[in-house]
């Protein structure tokens, strides 16, 4: 697996991060040596050694910030804490979702009791119905999705998606298994449609303007072809 590196100066890389991938281990993680975690990546093909700046599921693919000192780290999350910086994830969505849509709904915090106010702004992109039966229908339809969080909660756009009642496909813990299955059989896709697609922020050290793109994944550009469905950061 090569490394896709999105931007880098001497404060700062921004790579892209495959689905299924871990951004790093756990302290005193068991799998260390089953599986190479994004770190571990950066390290093998740069030498550097870097501190993630915010986080990004496992299952999620798409653009990751990451500091190469750790005395960088808190100012760029400052951007992250004020609001500075503009955050758009790409999604597919089981059913037709609203046009447009403020989800405000508290999801649960890291420790999984508390929940925290969280809001994300949604805009449907592409629609789809297939002549394909999803039980109990005799088609299935989708959709893809713009989604913009105004906060920051663990899987927050997942329980979101789901909260509508329009889970993102391939989500295993928050989706719909008999849609997943759909897209598995008939199309042979298996990871989640959720990307990190793009960062719009001002450097904190340089005051340069970013304006930075993840690729999408070779599942989506798939779907795109087979949907013919736009790719929207072309």
């Amino acid at each position: 697996m090569s490394l896709i590196t999105i931007f880098e100066d001497d404060y700062l890389i921004c790579v892209h991060k495959p689905n299924n991938m871990l951004v790093h281990h756990a302290h005193h993680s068991r799998n260390i040596s089953d599986e190479t975690s994004l770190l571990q990546l950066i390290f093998k093909e740069k030498g550097l050694k870097v501190y993630p700046i915010h986080r990004l599921d496992r299952k999620t693919s798409g653009i990751i910030l990451l500091a190469k000192e750790t005395k960088y780290v808190s100012k760029f999350q400052d951007v992250f804490i004020t609001h500075e910086i503009q955050k758009i994830y790409f999604g597919v969505v089981r059913g037709f979702s609203p046009e447009i849509k403020i989800i405000n709904s508290p999801v649960k915090g890291r420790d999984a009791s508390v929940h925290k106010a969280a809001e994300t702004h949604l805009k449907t992109i592409s629609q789809i119905t297939l002549d394909i039966p999803v039980k109990p229908y005799d088609s299935s339809r989708y959709s893809m999705v713009q989604l913009s969080p105004k906060t920051g909660r663990m899987h927050q756009l997942r329980v979101h998606s789901n909260k509508i009642s329009h889970p993102l496909v391939g989500d295993t813990k928050y989706g719909d298994k008999n849609h997943d299955e759909m897209f598995d059989q008939n199309f042979g896709w298996k990871n989640m449609f959720l990307h990190a697609g793009i960062l719009e922020f001002t450097h904190p050290f340089t005051e340069e303007k970013l304006v930075l793109k993840a690729p999408f994944p070779k599942d989506w550009i798939s779907l795109f072809e087979k949907f013919k469905w736009a790719n929207p950061l072309i």
